[in-house]
This record gives structure tokens, sequence and C-alpha cells, in this order.
């Protein structure tokens, strides 16, 4: 009879010490840091620029890239970058490409305001976007490639340090440009926002340089079973010929990882699948769209947001990340998953505390902790999920077909978030109160699929 023991609390908090976990916060850092330029700094820009709720929100359409990153995914996963590739690898070349790209469009906002040229604006930001997109397909497949397939307990404990370096990114990169921003507004800068800009490029380099130490490991396995599907779809078009050969790439490319993932899962559940990733994160979207623009109307300063939401909220988020790990180790990414959607909603609900009760330093800490907690939780669980559904061949695409689907819940529908709060009078309240009730359909979608779910361990 075999005997099974369970790890004590140290034996499993030990999988963070391996070395595999430090390359894999980076990764996260670098995949966070484009979304403080495109959320909260954009916001704000616009908001003191000026502009209105809903421009606002709308504006925050540009994240809509990220719900279609997929379809460009493939082709991300197979084409390689002449000369870069070849000097430092397939996956740190796109992202090297795609950060020189951000960085490229930081020095064209510094030149630009968005009273007179709010639409190049925009399609800056959205630039931004495309290339952050773009880089989190390679940033997801170079972490998830940093651990053995079979390794669960690994890829649950790499699932949280991405997302401790996720929020890292964010937070303390929001830390940054607020108080930049304050600071050069203090000074006496016009411009203080754009020139902000400059500052957050540097940050960008610095993420390059780092990204040169995350070894890439050699797809032999991957580049081996695309080319044995593209050999089985070119056999089933009868002929060998130049035509037949690029229909055959092309087909394997784009509807392999799909094929695979609806075969792997059966039809009726893979469809359970994507309608609990496309529903879970909804009501944390809406409220973090309009957070930052809450925060400025009932009286908080930039340097406040950046103390208790993004400072305190970063020390929050990275003690709690480490514990949904651990709790998704030791427990299960399931029962991760239901709880961190509870902890979702319920914490939402401080929010409605704060805007009825008006500023209060000591509430905006509460409600920050808790809706940090709660984020922390649900976000390494999803990582973790998702990740655990991949296949190998590929695992670029089908990570950013899962990620997007959340991501299309998030940003489609969370554009709106800026004209509900009008709709709704300006009742901070009563929005949050709805961003609650918005992760219920979710976990039912969970509850009728979780008994069927095959996932990597």
């Amino acid at each position: 009879m075999e005997i099974y023991k369970k790890q004590t609390l140290s034996e499993t908090f030990s999988v963070y010490f391996d070395q595999r976990m430090i390359k894999i916060l980076l990764l996260g850092a670098i995949s966070g840091f484009p979304w403080v330029i495109i959320g909260s700094s954009l916001s704000l820009w616009l908001k003191e620029d000026g502009l209105s709720r809903s421009t606002i929100g709308w504006a925050g359409l540009i994240f809509a890239v990220y719900a279609f990153n997929y379809l460009w995914a493939p082709i991300i996963d197979r084409i390689k970058i002449p000369w870069l590739t070849e000097k430092v690898g397939h996956r740190r070349g796109w992202i090297i490409s795609m950060q020189t790209l951000i960085l490229i469009s930081l020095i064209f906002w510094s030149l630009l305001s968005p009273s007179t040229n709010l639409t190049l604006v925009i399609s800056v930001g959205l630039i931004i976007a495309i290339a952050s997109a773009t880089q989190d397909i390679t940033v997801d497949a170079l972490r998830i490639e940093q651990i053995g397939e079979h390794e669960g307990k690994s890829m649950q404990a790499g699932a949280a340090m991405a997302v401790v370096g996720w929020w890292t990114g964010y937070k303390l990169g929001g830390v940054v440009a607020l108080n930049t921003a304050e600071y050069f507004e203090l000074a006496g800068f016009e411009n203080y926002w754009q020139t902000t800009f400059l500052v957050l490029g540097i940050i960008i380099i610095i993420c390059n340089i780092g990204l040169l130490f995350v070894n890439e490991p050699q797809p032999t396995d991957r580049t081996a079973n695309q080319k044995l599907t593209d050999k089985m779809i070119e056999d089933k078009l009868g002929s060998s010929n130049i035509i037949t050969k690029i229909v055959a790439w092309l087909t394997g490319t784009v509807i392999g990882p799909v094929i695979s993932f609806f075969r792997k899962n059966g039809f009726n559940i893979a469809l359970a699948i994507l309608g609990f990733v496309f529903l879970f994160k909804i009501g944390e979207a809406f409220l973090g769209r309009m957070s930052v623009i809450f925060y400025k109307e009932i009286g908080f300063t930039k340097s406040d947001i950046a103390l208790y939401s993004k400072g305190l909220g970063w020390l929050t988020t990275v003690i709690f990340t480490l514990l949904g790990g651990l709790f998704a180790i030791r427990s299960g990414v399931i029962r991760a998953m239901f709880l961190s959607g509870i902890l979702m909603a319920s914490t939402n609900l401080l929010f409605s505390l704060l805007a009825w009760s008006g500023k209060s330093e000591l509430l905006f800490a509460i409600a920050v902790i808790f809706d940090d907690m709660a984020a922390a939780f649900a976000t390494v669980a999803f990582v973790a999920f998702i990740s655990m559904l991949v296949d190998r061949t590929y695992t670029a695409t089908q990570y950013a077909l899962l990620a997007s689907i959340g991501t299309a819940g998030r940003t489609t529908l969370a554009a709106s978030s800026g004209s509900l709060v009008d709709w709704l009078n300006g009742d901070w309240g009563i929005f949050f109160i709805l961003t609650a009730v918005m992760v219920i359909p979710s976990l039912i979608f969970l509850y009728m699929i979780k008994d069927k779910l095959k996932l990597n361990d």
C-alpha cells in the first residue's frame, strides 16, 4: 500500500526559493509595467487635462487589444525576428522589440497634449497597448517554459511569482509615475506628465537589461511537434508543393492550437471554460478602470493614491499572492478560484462604504488592503488555472487565447464603466455594489465544470 505524507507548510513554501522564480518575477514585472502607462497614468493625465469620466472610460477601449492578441499569437509563436532571434532567442527577441516600441511611444507622448491632440494621444496609447499585448504573448510563454510540464506545484508557485512580478511592475511603477508627476507639477513644470513619461522610459531600458539574464529553453520538442502537425495537414491535402506547404503551415499555425484545446477538453467543457474565463474578472475590471478617478473625486491627491493604492497595495499584494500560491498548492487551484471569487465580490463593497462615508484615509487604507488581498488570490489562482490548461506544443498561442478571452470581458465591457457612473448620477456606492454582483455568473460556470477539468500536474 502506498503511503502519502502531506508536505509541511515550510516544505511547501520552499518551492519559492527555486532560482527560476526570480526570473519569473522579472518577467511578470515586464508584463505589468505598461499597464501603469496606459492605465492610471493616462487616466490621470486626461482627467487633469479637463476630460470627462465618460471620455476617460471609453479611452480605456485601447485595452481591448489584449482581448485579441491570440489572433496574432500563432505568428509570434513561430515567426523569428531576423538577427535579434539569433542573438538573444525567439521569445526574448520579440519582447525586446516590443519594449523598444513602447519606449519610442513614450517619447512621442512627451511631445503631445490631450486637450489639443486627443486623437493622437489615444492613438499612441493604442500602439503601446498593442506592443504590450504582443510582448505578453512571449512573456507568458517564456514564463511557462521555465517550468517542466508535470511540475504542478512549481507551476502554481511560478504563477504566484508571475503575479507578484506583474503587480510589482504595476504598483511600484505607479508609485514612480504618480510621485514623479506630482514632483514635476509642484516644481512648476507646465507639461509635468509629458516629462514623467520620459522618466518611465528609463524603466523600460532597465527591464530590457534584466531580460538578458532570463534563459530561454531550446524549443526542440515544440518545433518538432509543430512540424509534425504541418506534415499531417499537408498529407491530408494530397500533394506536396509550395502551395500545399504554405497552406499546411498557416493551418497548423492558426487552427492547430484551437483544435488541440477542444480535443483535450471536449467541446462542451471547452466552451464552459471559455465562459468562465471571460466572466471571472469583469467586476474587478469595472472597479479598477474607475478607481483612480473615484479617489481623485473624493479628495485624494496623487501622492495619497501613490502611497495607499500603489505602495501599500503593492506590499499587500506581494504577501497575499505568495499566500494565495501556497493555498492553491495545498488546497487545489479549483478551490482557490472559488474562494478568490467570493473575496473579490465581498471586498468591492468596502469601496461603497468609502463612497458613502466620504474621504477617510483609514477607510481608504482598509479598502485597498482587502481589495488587493482579494485581487492577489484571484490573479494567482487564475494564472495557475490557465497555465495548467495549455498544451506545450502551442504554449504561447493557447495561453494567449485563454488570457485574451479573460481580458475581453474586462476591457470591452468595462469600457462602459465611466458611462455607468454617469448613468448612476455619480453614485459611486451603487456602482461598487454592481461590481460585486458581476462575479457570480463566472462561479456558476466553474461549478458546472469543476469535476471534469483536465489540468497538467
